[in-house]
């Protein structure tokens, strides 16, 4: 009995029922960039997403687009870690923002490669991969050393001792360089965290690959969850809730748009928010880093102490 062989056929069956040839043509996953809140990765609770391209046209990723409550609840996070972070010693923070650049250091590839998909060179890319792995070393050598700076004994007039020294003043809200993916990301995180604030960060609306992935690095080099939170979406939705929130302390502004400095100033008012500006910096040069971008959320504690006033007691028996 002879054997009938049927040929595979290479076409498929479309929607209307006619035949056609296999695309060769993969479709991409985009990868989903979640945001980052008291050490975990959860999905912004809106369930809202939006897709940045690039020059060419070319789809990024789908990255969350948060919402007031994804805030709060960073807000949450970040007062709780507060009392952690601020009470360890300077130089155990050193060694973990140490830990951070080596993190970076070890995942070099890979944020180049976002930066290049977010239009930047090579040459570039590699430069400011290089100048944030710098930078959180620069403050990590400033962790156990700006007190000793700022710190003063004061002359008083009474038989006290009076030092002033200073001190973390609690959750800081930051709206990050939106025309930088990482190098401002970094420079602006790095000295609140040093001088032993928490923060919550958003990143960059149309460049924020490296800052999920920046994420990923805290996430990996023992920072406890909630001492940084970043979040990803959209700048005019989220500032004021970011200058309004009664329990941030305060609020770091990244760019020059004078109508959202006035609404940043006005909601500040209402619990004292101190507020800083940083629009002029130029995060690629020197004045990017300095001890005295850690002492923009620092408050100076005086403490007095009575002592016995042994010059003016006499010497005699």
């Amino acid at each position: 009995m002879s054997k009938t062989f049927i040929k595979k056929s290479n076409l498929n069956i479309s929607q209307n029922g006619l035949e056609k040839p296999a695309s060769s043509k993969r479709l991409e996953v985009l990868k989903t960039y979640k945001i980052y809140i008291g050490g975990q990765f959860p999905r912004t609770e809106s369930g809202r997403y939006y897709t940045p391209v690039n020059a060419a046209g070319k789809k990024l990723a789908n990255v969350c687009l948060s919402s007031r409550k994804d805030f709060r609840n960073a807000v949450v996070a970040a007062r709780s870690a507060f009392s952690g972070w601020s009470g360890r010693a300077a130089f155990n923070r050193s060694q973990i923002l140490y830990r951070m650049a080596e993190m970076l250091e070890g995942r070099k590839a890979q944020f180049i490669e976002e930066l290049i998909l977010h239009d930047s060179t090579k040459l570039k890319a590699e430069k400011e991969v290089n100048l944030a792995i710098d930078r959180l070393i620069y403050y990590a050598g400033w962790c156990d050393k700006f007190q000793q700076l700022y710190s003063s004994v004061n002359p008083v007039a009474s038989s006290h001792f009076n030092f002033s020294v200073p001190e973390p003043m609690g959750v800081v809200s930051i709206i990050a360089p939106q025309n930088d993916s990482l190098l401002g990301l970094v420079s602006v995180i790095a000295p609140v965290i040093a001088g032993g604030n928490t923060c919550v960060v958003l990143a960059s609306e149309s460049k924020p690959l490296c800052s999920v992935t920046f994420a990923e690095v805290l996430n990996s080099s023992d920072l406890p969850g909630g001492v940084v939170n970043i979040l990803t979406g959209s700048v005019k939705e989220l500032i004021s809730w970011f200058a309004d929130h009664m329990d941030v302390n305060a609020t770091i502004y990244c760019e020059n748009d004078s109508d959202t400095r006035r609404m940043i100033q006005e909601k500040s008012a209402l619990n004292l928010k101190r507020i800083c500006l940083y629009d002029k910096i130029n995060w690629y040069s020197d004045e990017g880093q300095s001890p005295y971008f850690i002492m923009d959320t620092q408050e100076i504690k005086t403490t007095w102490h009575p002592v016995e006033n042994i010059a003016g007691a006499g010497a005699g028996y």
